[in-house]
């Protein structure tokens, strides 16, 4: 007994202490409640005591109280049992409520004063229901902005914004492509692209990208002979090579460019003696007005290169039944050329031997040597001038005089093509980044590298340079955990110079892969063309996006020049992706603007490597660090986006543009082209604009969309053009013009001829594709409303 009243000061001293840590911890809790730390835990368990307070106030409690201190020593011996002096005061209010039930006397001393509060705890326990329903409500609208903003596993790549697009690409550097750009020039010396794929493979794969590869094709390429072509005129017998030097090998060695390279590649080949006739530039009305006042057969055509495709021209030229073609470039379309060779390709795209299949082992092998019977010798414009007789001291009134040969004056020439076919090897370097949530969709992103036994500028390497800069700077976020949605593919070009032949040929190896899984195409084919202005080629399904991000990078650097951008037929290796596969293209370009005013095709000429110097340009590079981030911009939010950046009614409406004019026959297109801008602007706010709401952008709803919007293009490929056109008649052939291409052609050639048959075949194509086009966005809200229906 006497141990257990000597312990009795003790706990009632005890019993105060924690009365009043009590109060403390109810002046501390309303200023904590609305977080969720340690004090939330505190107000928990003080609700937890006042309801034990609140059930000590009841009446007949303290009877209670009372009989339990009066048998309070009946209790000793089960209480002795317990070994109560190993459970510590606890930190938390929580403490004093265990302790309620081992301390007897503190609930005495504790619930006398109970009644003297009454008042005060309704007060608390109206301050407690309060709390408790803040708290109740706060974590409700936790728990809901937590589960929204949380990223799911189809999102576990985070969608990088606009800052982390800049975080990625700020790491691309002006010097750092300096750098690799003057390493690939070293490799010229190389008598194949052996040595730079190994070096673009090596240096890919040092980047981290993903299972780079050789990809190589067996193919038949058109060299140059063991000596280069001749020209001879027949009234002197003086006999000069194509870039204007008279043949001797005197004057070959001290020649700045290699006359070799000089000729157009699957011309026929042999010898020609015959009057030159000067066609200009080779259109149907310049053939039908020779035509009238001479006899062209079998003679040779004086044709200037540019403004229509230099395939169209020859097949003009063949019909009429010319024999030969000695082709140049006025020095008024393209100054600073007058006394340079240069060199062309007579191929279509792809390996001349496996037309439309790949040249795979097992494949069949045609016999085509030549693509064209016509003898076809590209000359500099200083032969040209000693064609004609024109005198070196002509005068200049300011104005550039075009190259004319007199109509009363008779030129008889001996033209004489000596070339090789021989198979040979080329090699495309394709490397991977796969994507993480859709990595069966695919964009490409495309340059070129040098090719053997042809001319080659520096543009290759800039091209290459730009690549790799991109790779460098992807790589280093995916080293941190990042990927992008769709699977990129970056892929170095073999054989362009000879007609694309190296995209060609892995196009039409990949073809059913492709046609199904195929994004975009992105080109960086001679990025650096001039100093002069940026230049856009693009899809009209693209122009808004690449429009808007020329604009942002024009405004982080302080000057806004007027955007060029259009969608012109492009001579690159986005060839194959646009007319047989019709996907989505870009291509960013410094272009000189004076060149994009006068004739178009001119870049189908191939220069020597010296007429370009990329240095001179651009010393600093910062033009192609500019490329490389508009670039990388495009392909990032194309790869990465949860829904392609395309606008299909920017189709509609670059149809609807197409049709303007006063060309006969049209009026008939244009109700089925206003149905399409019906059905595309329908479509744009029925499914487009929902799908980029976040709350509504269901996984299931948002790959049905990208399917739709990945094939949109494809109804616009026709299955006749002439020679040298596209087959995507989205296409226009230069930018002055704006109607479709083979209407233009088809009413050029009728004016020529008593039929417009012609005309209504080209006609019967455009209608098909509208009318295609329009199904197709049609049969895609069909789709999205039976889907919605069927939830329902």
């Amino acid at each position: 007994m006497g141990e257990n009243e000597a312990s009795l000061p003790n706990t009632a001293l005890q019993g105060k202490k924690m009365a009043y840590q009590k109060v403390n911890a109810d002046q501390r809790a309303p200023g904590h409640s609305q977080y969720l730390d340690s004090d939330d835990l505190q107000a928990t368990a003080l609700d937890l005591e006042w309801d034990m307070e609140k059930e000590l106030e009841e009446p007949g409690f303290e009877q209670f109280q009372l009989d339990r201190a009066e048998n309070q020593n009946l209790e000793n011996s089960e209480t002795a049992d317990l070994n109560l002096d190993s459970i510590q005061p606890a930190a938390s209010p929580k403490g004093r409520f265990q302790r309620l039930q081992e301390e007897s006397d503190y609930v005495t001393h504790y619930t006398r004063s109970a009644p003297k509060s009454k008042p005060c705890n309704f007060c608390r326990l109206l301050k407690i229901f309060c709390t408790a329903i803040i708290l109740f409500i706060f974590g409700i609208l936790i728990g809901y902005y937590a589960h929204k903003k949380c990223p799911s596993n189809a999102t576990s790549s985070g969608k990088l914004d606009l800052q982390l697009y800049q975080e990625i690409l700020k790491t691309i550097q002006a010097e750092d492509i300096k750098k690799s750009f003057r390493n690939l020039v070293q490799l010229y010396k190389s008598e194949d692209d052996t040595e730079i794929s190994k070096k673009i493979k090596t240096q890919w794969t040092s980047l981290g990208l993903e299972d780079v590869q050789f990809v190589n094709y067996s193919v038949l390429l058109n060299l140059p002979g063991p000596s280069p072509s001749s020209v001879t005129l027949r009234s002197s017998g003086q006999c000069f090579h194509p870039n204007g030097q008279p043949c001797s090998q005197e004057a070959r060695k001290h020649s700045s460019q290699d006359p070799l390279y000089s000729y157009a590649a699957y011309s026929a080949k042999g010898t020609l003696e015959a009057e030159v006739i000067d066609v200009s530039y080779g259109n149907a009305d310049d053939l039908k007005r020779i035509k009238e006042m001479k006899n062209v057969t079998n003679q040779i055509a004086l044709l200037k290169l540019g403004k229509l495709p230099l395939l169209y021209k020859l097949s003009l030229l063949e019909k009429a039944g010319f024999g030969g073609v000695l082709l140049y470039i006025d020095p008024c379309d393209l100054p600073k050329t007058a006394n340079l060779s240069f060199m062309v390709s007579l191929n279509p795209g792809g390996d001349p031997s496996t037309p439309g299949y790949p040249s795979v082992d097992g494949n069949f092998r045609q016999n085509r040597s030549n693509l064209t019977p016509l003898l076809v010798q590209p000359i500099s414009a200083s032969l040209v001038a000693k064609l004609i007789s024109l005198r070196e001291d002509r005068a200049s009134s300011g104005a550039c005089t075009p190259l004319e040969l007199p109509s009363n004056e008779k030129r008889i020439v001996n033209m004489q093509i000596q070339t090789v076919t021989e198979f040979k090897t080329i090699t495309n370097v394709v490397g991977y980044l796969k994507g993480l949530t859709s990595p069966d969709r695919y964009i490409i992103v495309g340059s070129h590298h040098h090719t053997a036994y042809s001319f080659n500028s520096q543009e290759w390497a800039s091209s290459t340079a730009i690549i790799t800069a991109f790779i460098r700077a992807l790589m280093l976020r995916v080293k941190r955990g990042w990927r992008p949605d769709r699977t990129i593919v970056f892929c170095s070009w073999g054989g362009t110079a000879f007609g694309n032949i190296g995209s060609y040929e892995w196009g039409e190896d990949f073809k059913k892969v492709l046609q199904r899984n195929l994004v975009a195409y992105v080109s960086l084919h001679s990025p650096v063309r001039s100093n002069s202005s940026l230049y856009s080629v693009t899809s009209p399904s693209l122009q808004q996006l690449v429009a808007e991000k020329n604009n942002f990078n024009c405004s982080r650097r302080g000057q806004c020049p007027e955007t060029n951008i259009s969608s012109v037929q492009m001579q690159d290796d986005a060839n194959y992706f646009i007319n047989h596969l019709g996907v989505p293209t870009v291509r960013f370009a410094y272009e000189d603007i004076k060149a994009l005013e006068g004739p178009s095709f001119l870049s189908e000429a191939l220069f020597p490597k010296h007429a370009t110097k990329i240095e001179e340009m651009d010393p600093f590079f910062n033009l192609h660090e500019t490329i490389t981030k508009l670039l990388g911009e495009v392909i990032l939010q194309i790869a990465d986006g949860p829904i392609l950046p395309f606008n299909a009614l920017d189709i509609a409406l670059e149809v609807q543009n197409s049709l303007k004019g006063d060309q006969p026959d049209t009026p008939q297109l244009l109700a089925p082209a206003s149905r399409l801008r019906e059905s595309a602007e329908l479509f744009q706010s029925d499914e487009m604009r929902p799908a980029n709401d976040p709350e509504e952008r269901a996984p299931v709803r948002v790959r049905m969309l990208n399917d739709i919007l990945q094939d949109m293009e494809k109804s616009f490929l026709v299955r006749h053009a002439p020679p040298g056109f596209y087959r995507n008649i989205l296409y226009h052939l230069d930018g002055k013009t704006s109607q479709f291409s083979i209407l233009l052609e088809a009413w050029e050639h009728c004016k020529s001829l008593a039929s417009n048959e012609t005309l209504q075949e080209a006609v019967s194509e455009v209608l098909n594709s509208i009318s295609a086009a329009q199904l197709y966005f049609k049969a895609g809200l069909d789709v999205f409303e039976s889907v919605l229906v069927g939830k329902n």
